[in-house]
């Protein structure tokens, strides 16, 4: 088939149906926008702070509960092991469209607050239920590759909202446009219903999980059965994507507030570095989904995981020339380690499961984002600079990566070959 425009930058792309190239655009392009939220709560965090009056001791506690406040979705996502992938995916959309835009109308901190964790809530499945579905209907060759194409693509997102950013002060209600972008998924939605299928996979084993139990089950339960069925693999992932969140939040989180405020930065020289080296970074994606089909999954997570707290500390201690460099750097091997995080957690379960622990893999992530950032603001509370704090809490995500040894390796095989294995292996 004719390659599409928009992936003409990631380079030579497999030979799969065509079908599935137009699925990855569109959960891609539906990952967009949630990185285009995220990514406005990091630039745009000097001015939110100080329009909302968030005083800067307290920034770590309130984003921290933002952070946090994505835990009722971990109870929502196994719902797509029982009513399919699309029904919740699409409702996802919806909600993230709707809570985005009332973020703008925040007049104080605590609305501020409820109206990001309700974002999250939404973000997190979205992001959750578009992982499984791309791990579901892709071939086992070329996994690795959708995995990390889709995280590039999405990332391209935060590209967007620097862009956004860097007109902030020439925007008529500031910050609070940005927000109001949110309305996009919202209007796009006809052609995310139309073009956004249930997955095969989910399609042809529906009966089967249906015989599980009640559907009302799907709340808890599966949680529960997971860690009990599969407590090895399950426990050891848990660990490294926790470990792996407490570490890069902090990093990322503060990149923008500590280039304005401790360098001196415009808006629009932060945009610059954020837009060109994040676009050097976020080739981490396609590189690790390539090469994790090719020399495997742990390889790689380990490989980039292990070098990130170097590229942090130079970002934060390195003079100001360094900072563009290191930013790319640290982005790369953030985003190649997430990917093959996300690439794992979705493998290593049997297709009954995998919504359920993708949702495991999500409440690991998000419990570990809340506690760097609250450790990174108990940090600065007693005393500690924010730099030294960050490149601190940077290294656990060291230990994290060397934790993906223990995992079996999943790269460029059958989804039901490594069901099996579990079953007997756990």
């Amino acid at each position: 088939m004719k390659r599409p425009w928009w992936l003409r930058p990631v380079g030579r792309v497999p030979d799969v149906e065509p079908r599935l190239i137009q699925l990855l655009g569109l959960v891609s392009l539906a990952l967009l926008f949630e990185s285009y939220d995220v990514s406005m709560l990091t630039s745009a965090l000097k001015h939110i702070a100080e329009d909302l009056a968030m005083p800067e001791q307290d920034l770590g506690r309130y984003l921290g509960t933002i952070r946090l406040g994505a835990l009722p979705a971990i109870l929502l996502v196994p719902l797509a092991d029982q009513y399919g992938r699309r029904r919740l995916f699409l409702g996802a959309l919806v909600g993230m469209s709707l809570t985005t835009v009332a973020t703008a109308f925040a007049p104080d901190p605590l609305a501020f607050v409820l109206c990001q964790m309700a974002t999250r809530v939404f973000m997190v499945i979205g992001t959750a239920i578009a992982i499984v579905i791309v791990t579901e209907e892709f071939p086992a060759a070329h996994r690795g590759w959708a995995i990390g194409v889709m995280g590039a693509l999405s990332a391209s997102g935060y590209g967007l909202g620097a862009l956004f950013f860097s007109q902030i002060d020439h925007l008529p209600y500031g910050w609070r446009t940005l927000y109001f972008v949110g309305v996009l998924p919202l209007l796009l939605l006809p052609r995310f219903s139309r073009g956004v299928p249930e997955t095969r996979r989910f399609t042809d084993g529906h009966a089967k999980r249906r015989e599980r139990g009640a559907e009302g089950a799907a709340w808890i339960a599966p949680l529960l059965e997971l860690a009990r069925t599969y407590p090895g693999r399950a426990g050891v992932l848990t660990a490294a994507i926790f470990l792996v969140a407490v570490g890069d939040v902090a990093v990322f989180q503060f990149t923008a507030y500590y280039a304005q405020t401790v360098h001196g930065w415009t808006p629009g020289e932060y945009a610059v570095m954020f837009i060109v080296a994040g676009a050097v970074g976020v080739i981490g994606n396609i590189v690790a989904g390539r090469l994790a089909d090719v020399v495997g999954r742990r390889t790689v997570g380990v490989s980039a995981l292990v070098v990130f707290p170097v590229t942090a500390w130079c970002f934060y201690f390195g003079p100001g020339w360094m900072m563009p460099i290191a930013f790319a750097a640290f982005v790369f091997c953030q985003t190649a380690g997430v990917t093959m995080l996300r690439a794992l957690s979705s493998e290593l379960f049997p297709t009954s499961y995998r919504g359920t622990a993708t949702a495991w893999a999500m409440l690991a992530q998000t419990v570990g984002w809340a506690s760097g950032l609250w450790l990174l603001a108990v940090g600065t509370r007693r005393g500690a600079d924010l730099a030294s704090t960050t490149s601190q809490l940077a290294a656990v995500v060291l230990v994290g990566g060397l934790l993906l040894l223990a995992l079996p390796e999943t790269g460029r095989r059958e989804l039901e070959a490594i069901s099996d294995e579990a079953r007997s292996g756990d």
